[in-house]
């Protein structure tokens, strides 16, 4: 789990009400800047778990094979193919089509992406992103920019976009985190939000919902994510499954106050804000 996330925080609180329904608990284990993914395993380990649920893991893929020989493991949020390795994921690449029909609905043509960088779940929402804008006509506009999935990895990107002569007239970011950090440094530019650029997150997460921020984002149904992701480890456990599972969840679009129709000038979309 990383720490400075907030989806992962709900995660975790409705893993651990699924696991106390089903008689298990569980153990926490954190990612933080001094404190990585392979040592949070090792503290698990230590602690003798049973078995072991990784939210939004980057391992490489031998290590997780490794790991899965160990004891059960399952990965939530990102796609694996590996034997008896069980996934429970959201389909991103749907999620981020919601969103560019969203944006298009409203008659966004300049819709900008802002992908999680190196993550692993970062292509699949950057192709839902291509393939989308293809959909709606607007191939000619596809425009990615490098980002990640914290508020400094969306001001780097905000920064990008700013450099250009022409602001795009929507932004869809990785995740919540780093549709903020594009919001901050639009904001310090004088670009208003959604009234020059609408912004859109990813996760639906808390601070998402809040009233002064008011994100347009995809709900990944962080309870049913969690309950499915507990009921893989307590099969596996009780020996009820054999090989692998891959369970594809269908994501939500949750609209709010930071998404809406862009301003024009003679039928043309543009963003009025002076930088």
């Amino acid at each position: 789990m990383n720490a400075r996330s907030a989806f992962h925080a709900e995660l975790v609180e409705n893993i651990q009400a699924a696991a106390a329904e089903s008689g298990y608990e569980i153990v926490l284990s954190l990612v933080t800047a001094t404190h990585d993914e392979s040592r949070a395993i090792e503290t698990l380990l230590g602690f003798r778990c049973e078995s072991v649920i990784l939210l939004g893991s980057q391992l490489p893929a031998a290590r997780l094979r490794e790991l899965s020989r160990e004891l059960p493991l399952v990965l939530v949020g990102r796609r694996a193919n590996l034997d008896r390795v069980d996934v429970v994921r959201s389909a991103d690449h749907r999620g981020q089509a919601l969103l560019v029909a969203h944006l298009a609905g409203l008659g966004h043509r300049d819709i900008a992406h802002v992908d999680g960088g190196h993550h692993p779940i970062s292509a699949g929402r950057r192709q839902g992103y291509r393939a989308a804008m293809r959909r709606h006509g607007l191939g000619d506009h596809v425009r990615v920019v490098t980002g990640g999935d914290s508020e400094s990895d969306g001001h780097r990107a905000a920064a990008e976009l700013l450099r250009h002569e022409r602001l795009p007239t929507a932004v869809c970011a990785f995740n919540d985190h780093c549709a903020l950090g594009v919001i901050d440094a639009l904001a310090k530019a004088g670009v208003r939000v959604p009234g020059d650029c609408s912004v859109t997150g990813y996760d639906d997460s808390p601070v998402a919902q809040l009233t002064a921020v008011d994100l347009t984002s995809v709900s990944q149904e962080a309870a049913l994510l969690a309950q499915s992701a507990v009921r893989a480890a307590v099969d596996r456990l009780e020996g009820r499954v054999a090989g692998s599972t891959d369970a594809l969840l269908e994501p939500r679009l949750v609209a709010r106050g930071s998404s809406a129709p862009p301003n024009r000038v003679d039928g043309l979309c543009h963003c009025s804000a002076s930088r």
